[in-house]
């Protein structure tokens, strides 16, 4: 329990935060899931279609401070990764 009003305040602000950090992150790892799915199925073409909105939601969130900017670019990069060889076959 806050002892001052203002930590009261910061403690109301901090839950709403954490609400909408939550459903950024909830966004951002059901959309790699589901391309991790598709890929492991072998539907890389439909994995594909769906990457570059992975990738816009996951730098939304680092953008936010929800993930930290490297977390962001190492999900990006392995996903990307695991799409690649099957372009290039």
């Amino acid at each position: 329990m806050a002892n001052t009003r203002s930590a009261a305040k910061q403690a109301r602000g901090a839950v709403r935060r954490r609400t909408l950090n939550r459903i950024q992150i909830s966004t951002v790892r059901t959309s790699e899931k589901k391309i991790r799915a598709l890929a492991k199925a072998g539907k890389t073409d439909e994995a594909a279609k769906l990457l570059p909105k992975f990738q816009s939601e996951i730098d939304r969130a680092a953008k936010k401070g929800v993930v930290h900017k490297n977390t962001a670019s190492r999900h990006k990069q392995r996903v990307a990764a695991l799409l690649k060889p099957a372009k290039s076959a």
